[in-house]
C-alpha cells in the first residue's frame, strides 16, 4: 500500500502492512468463507501465519475445510510469501507431494504486486477451487494432511 497525494507516495512499512492484514484477518473476510490470522502470535517478524478455506459451493471441495500456511519473509510484500496447503487436496496449481501452491501455475503469486493480501491469495485460490479443471477433480479423504 502506498500513501500520499499528487506525484509523491509512501511506501508503508512491512511491519504496518502486516499488522493492517492481521487486523483485516482478525475481523473475518467476506462471506466467511475465508479466514486468516498469526500461526504464532511471539513472532514479533510477523511471517508464519495460517489460513482456512471453506470450499465452494457446487464443487468437490464444498463442506470441506481446508488449513493452508503462509510464511511472508522478510522481503514481503515486496515479493509473495510462499503458501502451502496442510490440508491434502488435489488441484492444479498444488504440489501433490507437499502442498504448496507453485507460483508458475497460480497467476497471483507468478504476476505478484505489492498491492496484493493474504486475503487476496485466498480468496483466489477459493476461486481457483470452483474452476472449471479444479471443481470435479477427485480428493484424498477429508482430514489427511501433507
Amino acid at each position: 500500500m502506498t500513501l500520499g497525494s499528487g506525484g509523491s507516495s509512501v511506501v508503508v512499512p512491512r511491519n504496518f502492512r502486516l499488522l493492517e492484514e492481521l487486523e483485516r484477518g482478525e475481523k473475518g473476510i467476506g462471506d466467511g468463507t475465508v479466514s486468516y490470522g498469526m500461526d504464532d502470535g511471539d513472532d514479533i517478524y510477523m511471517r508464519s501465519w495460517t489460513g482456512t478455506i471453506i470450499g465452494p459451493h457446487n464443487t468437490v471441495h464444498e463442506g470441506r475445510i481446508y488449513q493452508l500456511k503462509l510464511f511472508c519473509d522478510k522481503d514481503y510484500p515486496e515479493k509473495s510469501p510462499t503458501v502451502r496447503f496442510h490440508s491434502r487436496i488435489n488441484m492444479t496449481c498444488v504440489n501433490h507431494e507437499t502442498g504448496v501452491v507453485e507460483p508458475k501455475k497460480f497467476g497471483l503469486l507468478s504476476n505478484w504486486d505489492r498491492e496484493y493480501t493474504m486475503e487476496d491469495i485466498l480468496t483466489q485460490l477459493k476461486k481457483e477451487m470452483a474452476s472449471p479443471h479444479n471443481r470435479k477433480l477427485v480428493q484424498p479423504p477429508e482430514g489427511t494432511y501433507f
